[in-house]
């Protein structure tokens, strides 16, 4: 489904700023898998990203997804293949739309699309029965403005239309750090019903260790770049962490991990 060869990305270079982001990563993603993706600051995780959604072309490599090169594609163009959630609940939604035009909106991502005045009640109909799982009540506040949902409503309702037309590849960007603990818990078991029900090939940024664990069937760890470490099946469902942070003191040669992954 995803596979990336030789990937490489430096930031300012020839400069005393050069900063190389991603060291001839290589990483090959099955069809259904879901990957959590985890590692120090700077290790290259949304950097990693953004180069599959095509924010920025990689220095040298190549991503095809599903068997089409999209290494040179530009970033409008692989909409129609990802899905992807930010960090930040603002991202992702129109604060001044009401749900049900946002969803509109996102139903369409990929197709041709033709303008029609308002959402039709056909489209509200269907909007509710994939409101309802959520368990939010949002079905019931269609009319409402997007800009008045909480954080976690509102980053639930942005994995809804991420997912809605299921993407060939889901990026998910760290999409619970900004929520309080008990609303990213929610979040992510919306992320697992969803991953799950449509069977969506997923990566997922976290800084949490213990969400890298207990979320998707395989784990990876990014380090200066490169993938240092990748677990999975019952290797990775029986991890602690502290046999991850063992993992990464021998693969990193004793690099830094910051409290935010331990603790977060």
């Amino acid at each position: 489904m995803l596979k990336i060869t030789g990937l490489r990305k430096t930031f300012n270079p020839g400069t005393i700023n050069a900063k190389t982001a991603l060291d001839g990563l290589e990483l090959h993603l099955k069809d259904g898998d879901f990957v959590t993706v985890i590692g120090g600051n700077g290790a290259g995780k949304s950097t990693l990203l953004n180069a599959i959604a095509g924010v920025w072309k990689p220095d040298e490599g190549k991503i095809e997804i599903d068997g089409v090169d999209v290494t040179a594609m530009p970033e409008y163009k692989r909409a129609s293949f990802l899905g992807r959630v930010f960090q930040d609940p603002m991202k992702g939604t129109s604060p001044d739309m009401e749900i049900a035009e946002n969803l509109a909106i996102a139903s369409k991502r990929g197709i041709k699309r033709r303008f029609v005045r308002g959402v039709r009640k056909a489209d509200r109909e269907r909007f509710k029965e994939l409101l309802t799982p959520l368990e939010l009540g949002l079905e019931n506040r269609l009319s409402a403005k997007v800009g008045l949902l909480s954080g976690g409503q509102r980053q639930a309702l942005t994995l809804l239309m991420a997912t809605m037309n299921r993407p060939k590849l889901l990026l998910l960007d760290e999409h619970t750090a900004a929520l309080d603990p008990k609303t990213a818990a929610k979040v992510l078991e919306l992320t697992d019903q969803i991953v799950s029900r449509n069977k969506l090939t997923t990566l997922m940024i976290t800084h949490n260790m213990k969400d890298a664990i207990a979320h998707g069937n395989r784990l990876i760890m990014m380090h200066e770049g490169r993938i240092i470490i990748d677990v999975s099946g019952e290797e990775k469902q029986n991890l602690t962490v502290e046999q991850l942070l063992e993992l990464f003191n021998r693969a990193s040669g004793g690099g830094a991990v910051n409290d935010r992954m331990i603790l977060g």
